[in-house]
């Protein structure tokens, strides 16, 4: 697919809804050698914490995130574009949405697990300017693999700016 092509996708990013989870579901098993169960996704959104948006073209889900909201982060659970929709920006897109949720007064990090073994996520993530900054030892539960915690933070705000001083009087 061209540049030109590739601009002309029209996507669709939204939030999720009960009936998206078919589609979600064959992305996932598509995608990964462990996936989740319907029950994984839905004992996951019922959580009040827990969100999740799926990308659109022409009515059909092409990619899906669910990530959780914490106090000074966001936490991205479960995310997965469909094979044939790869490299075509709707990932980038759909994290770009994630990054757009952040600011420095609240939530200023996204945080992620990735495989040892998954290397396309590693360099995707690392692509968006997500840094690995620790290995957790046997993080799943179906294998003995590592995990990479990838981090994406805000620049630090204020460490460029000059800092505005309130004088008496």
């Amino acid at each position: 697919m061209t540049t030109t092509e590739r601009d002309r996708l029209q996507i669709h990013v939204r939030w999720m809804i009960r009936r998206d989870m078919a589609e979600v579901l064959e992305i996932e098993q598509e995608a990964f050698e462990f996936p989740w169960s319907d029950d994984d996704f839905t004992r996951c959104m019922r959580q009040r914490n827990c969100i999740g948006m799926v990308a659109e073209i022409a009515d059909s889900i092409v990619a899906f995130m669910i990530y959780e909201l914490h106090r000074s982060r966001l936490h991205v659970l479960n995310f997965a574009v469909r094979r044939s929709h790869r490299r075509l920006g709707i990932g980038t897109q759909m994290m770009d949405k994630l990054v757009a949720k952040l600011s420095p007064e609240r939530r200023d990090r996204i945080v992620l697990e990735v495989r040892e073994r998954n290397l396309p996520a590693q360099l995707f993530f690392r692509s968006l300017g997500y840094r690995a900054t620790s290995v957790l030892k046997d993080f799943y539960q179906d294998t003995t693999e590592d995990a990479y915690l990838m981090q994406f933070a805000l620049p630090e705000s204020g460490a460029d700016q000059p800092v505005l001083r309130r004088l008496a009087g």
